[in-house]
């Protein structure tokens, strides 16, 4: 059977090429004799995967000196709770779902406070930031730099008034170059633009690591313990770590980070071209902060909506049904996905409106 083309939001597509490579060592890493998913993540090979990854990354992002790279279970969501307990109080802009759920771990803890957000019009612009209104007592300014449910995007880094920008990108990550001094930590998890579910990558200033804690944070949940234990503290996410070098090795010999920007953005023309050419089509989204890798969109008589999915499928298009909360059609077009993919989605759209308008 032919691979589809999977539109999926997260899990999501992975590169043909890795899962190759991923299948013709998968019971045999290395002349080992042992899967990846075998060998102790204290062994040297596995030491050497995770030092690759770091190494590899740091390339791709052109990460400075006095950032650390952290490799984290958990994915993004045990940073929501895990940012505040080690840095404070955070200004939050809420711009969709899980901008909120952030803001809502940190209000949990009595250290987070709202102060922008694009909720009077769900969700469908990105606010301007005014550094003035940001909380004097707030150590940090956190956002969602890539909104996946409705398909917005922070295109360059807000003014922050001199305070760290914390950042979850966990949809947009190595989608196109990144200026990692103008944010004081990152995190991303995996599932979407750097390998499978479990892993949760984290971009942090060396000198944002808190020395001491209250001894009601877990160890687990500071920084320093895997800062000090080069991520390796416990067993860390072993198969998705090698899955991710893999990744990050794959994007190298496509030529980097500029080029997979020329190509998202490629791709995202093609489709949001034919939704605003289309008189079935409609994508809300201010366009001047329209996503590159999340493009969600109605049709305009809603009830064809779930024939849409079901014909797609039927032509090996998946996994383009929104998310639960809000419906209609979603599109994630991450670094994975072919333009190739891209273009057979737009035709399958043409044709579609063809019979039903």
């Amino acid at each position: 059977m032919a691979r589809a083309y999977n539109f999926c939001a997260g899990p999501a597509m992975l590169p043909e090429e890795v899962l190759l490579k991923v299948r013709s060592e998968l019971s045999d890493y290395a002349s080992s004799g042992m899967s990846v998913m075998e060998i102790s993540h204290r062994s040297a090979a596995f030491k050497d995967i995770l030092s690759e990854a770091e190494e590899r990354l740091r390339r791709l992002a052109a990460i400075p000196e006095d950032y650390c790279v952290l490799f984290i279970q958990g994915g993004a969501s045990l940073q929501f709770p895990m940012v505040p307990m080690n840095l404070g109080k955070g200004a939050y802009v809420v711009t969709g779902r899980w901008a909120a759920k952030a803001f809502e771990a940190a209000k949990l803890q009595g250290r987070g406070e709202a102060f922008a957000g694009s909720a009077d019009r769900n969700f469908e612009y990105i606010p301007k930031i005014d550094p003035a209104e940001i909380p004097r007592d707030a150590v940090f300014v956190h956002i969602c730099d890539n909104n996946t449910l409705y398909g917005t995007r922070f295109f360059k880094p807000p003014e922050t008034g001199g305070k760290p920008l914390v950042s979850d990108m966990s949809s947009c990550i190595l989608s196109a170059p990144l200026d990692v001094g103008k944010y004081g930590l990152i995190y991303a998890g995996a599932q979407k633009n750097i390998g499978p579910a479990g892993l949760c990558v984290v971009i942090m200033k060396k000198a944002l690591i808190p020395e001491s804690l209250p001894d009601s944070v877990p160890v687990m949940l500071r920084y320093r313990t895997y800062f000090e234990h080069g991520s390796l503290y416990n067993t860390p996410p072993t198969f998705s770590v090698y899955v991710a070098n893999l990744v990050f090795r794959w994007l190298e010999e496509k030529g980097g980070l500029a080029a997979m920007e020329e190509l998202n953005r490629e791709k995202a023309k093609l489709l949001y071209n034919a939704i605003d050419e289309s008189a079935l089509y409609l994508n809300k989204v201010s366009p001047r902060d329209r996503s590159l890798m999340n493009v969600p969109f109605r049709l305009r008589n809603r009830d064809l909506e779930p024939l849409f999915v079901s014909e797609a499928e039927k032509r090996g298009l998946m996994n383009l049904k929104g998310h639960w909360s809000i419906g209609g059609i979603r599109a994630s077009i991450y670094n994975a996905m072919p333009v190739e993919g891209v273009k057979a989605l737009v035709e399958f759209m043409r044709e579609f409106e063809k019979k039903h308008i």
